[in-house]
């Protein structure tokens, strides 16, 4: 059993709440799912599709901190049978405070309802029981933030057990005990300069925490926002690798997770991708099992996929990473400019498309007081999903974007590239089924048009669909095909066309319907 060497069991499939499902789902009672919609999800994660662990996040939503009580009293025959924290696991994902600003204490809400739940399982249970024991670090940059974070539970939660109330009255006197007595810390890397420098963060919060293991979270979807699909891929194959080889000098076993979604630009776990994927990620312990995955392929489809993960993770370890410094630094610089170039340009035109993407959760918006936006060279751009949408319905797979530079890589950049990404080919000829070359001709002629209608400037929208177009060229020069193959294809083309049409004419809700026909053709939003 992977991870049984430190005591317990590394799941190999973790579902999330990522809201990137087309189609919604009947036991929701409506387009967005929240409440106690969200609870019922995680029992039907482990139930139905066999996920080995549920993300609860608090990071960007308001979250139910009451769910191991829910879980376990709605669903107590499941639970018996799958103890949580030993068989099954949930495991919360809280804000950043150095990001969140005015929302930062939703962290001491969360992890206060830590020994609430052990409570909670060790009466369901009639013994101790330990339900949730880890917790997720977004936007990790510092291994002492790791360090902050498990210091803050063990001295101002758990310690609180400790604290005299009146002569020799403590408050576990009192409340009971506060278990556990300490968590593990998950680092989510999702920056540039921070995936690169992984195994220095990791091994800072090694060296001072000495922990028996430790899970890393890779982010995959953000790096390709900021960064582009060819920057995201080489990165997080580099932060696995810089795993493996920290866990090689510490003799601390390391437990990477990768964050993806179903197409390529955000990773690229799809049912019909499974091979393709464990080959070009060797080294995970686990991956995320997100909305559309779940919800937008028939459940036999879904549940095989996730059996299918369950048995073949751990995958091996990573291929080593034998490229000269130099040259995998000028080959990132050269594909992140690029692709930063078109996205600056482009950016209003994502936004306003952006806005007619539904809600699948009831997430807060990260702008102003209430936290981050995502931003390319200062330009505010929405959350991946969105993001990604809004490029599949105009018709320019996002994948495309900044393939330009593939024309400017020198041999040894190149061929560090085709090393790197060993899919690269496959996963340009899958997006390219959703390139519309009707549609970027519709965004050429009537650039003036649509500029206005996404409150930009119609220079700034003719440069970046000219440079759109440079970057397409590129990749067909690279010998990839692009552009629609086969009726659903076209069918397929026909709805975001039908989009476009209907976004300059400023017919809103005939717009969102087909935006959404062709998301459920897609098999997820973004």
């Amino acid at each position: 059993m992977p991870g049984g060497g430190v005591g317990r069991k590394i799941p190999r499939t973790m579902a999330t709440q990522h809201p990137d499902n087309a189609c919604l789902c009947g036991w929701a009672g409506g387009e967005i799912i929240e409440g106690d919609a969200e609870v019922q999800e995680a029992y039907l994660a482990y139930k139905e599709f066999g996920c080995q662990e549920v993300m609860w996040d608090s990071e960007g939503k308001d979250v139910d901190t009451r769910v191991v009580r829910k879980l376990l009293s709605k669903y107590g025959e499941y639970f018996r049978e799958h103890r949580l924290g030993e068989d099954v696991f949930l495991t919360y994902r809280i804000p950043n405070p150095r990001i969140e600003g005015a929302e930062r204490k939703i962290v001491c809400e969360t992890l206060q309802n830590i020994p609430v739940a052990c409570d909670v399982a060790s009466a369901f249970y009639g013994g101790e029981a330990v339900p949730i024991f880890e917790v997720i670090l977004p936007f990790t940059k510092e291994g002492r933030e790791l360090i902050w974070l498990r210091n803050y539970y063990e001295k101002c939660i758990a310690a609180d057990g400790g604290v005299e109330l009146n002569g020799a009255m403590r408050a576990e006197d009192w409340l009971g005990p506060f278990k556990p007595k300490s968590i593990e810390v998950i680092p989510l890397v999702e920056d540039f300069d921070s995936l690169l420098a992984i195994d220095g963060i990791v091994a800072d919060y090694i060296k001072a925490s000495r922990p028996r293991y430790l899970r890393a979270f890779i982010a995959r979807s953000d790096p390709a926002l900021n960064y582009g699909l060819f920057c995201a891929v080489i990165l997080a194959k580099l932060a696995i690798w810089k795993l493996k080889a920290l866990e090689g000098r510490t003799g601390v076993p390391i437990y990477p997770i990768l964050g993806v979604g179903t197409m390529p630009f955000r990773g690229h776990l799809s049912p019909g991708n499974l091979d393709n994927f464990l080959r070009e990620y060797r080294g995970l312990s686990t991956v995320t099992i997100q909305s559309a995955l779940r919800y937008d392929y028939p459940i036999e489809e879904a549940r095989g996929a996730v059996e299918a993960l369950n048995k073949r993770l751990p995958n091996g370890d990573p291929d080593p990473i034998q490229v000269d410094p130099a040259v995998l630094s000028s080959l990132l610089m050269k594909l992140r400019s690029r692709y930063a170039r078109i996205i600056e340009n482009l950016a209003p035109l994502i936004n306003s498309v952006a806005s007619y993407v539904p809600r699948r959760r009831s997430r807060k918006l990260h702008i102003g007081l209430f936290g981050y936006s995502r931003s390319v060279g200062g330009i505010s751009l929405p959350r991946a999903i969105p993001f990604a949408c809004a490029l599949y319905t105009i018709g320019a797979p996002p994948e495309v974007i900044g393939g330009r530079a593939l024309e400017d890589l020198s041999d040894a950049e190149l061929d560090a590239l085709r090393g790197l990404y060993e899919n690269l080919e496959r996963d340009l000829e899958v997006a390219g089924g959703y390139l519309s070359w009707r549609n970027l001709g519709m965004l050429a002629e009537f650039h003036r048009d649509i500029a206005k209608r996404a409150g930009m400037s119609a220079e700034a929208l003719r440069i970046a669909i000219s440079g759109l177009l440079e970057d397409i060229e590129a990749i067909e020069n690279f010998g990839v095909k692009l552009g629609q193959s086969g009726s659903a294809q076209r069918k397929y083309e026909n709805f975001t066309n039908s989009f476009l049409l209907s976004y300059m004419e400023g017919e809103d809700s005939e717009a969102r319907e087909f935006l959404l026909e062709a998301a459920r053709l897609r098999r997820c939003l973004g």
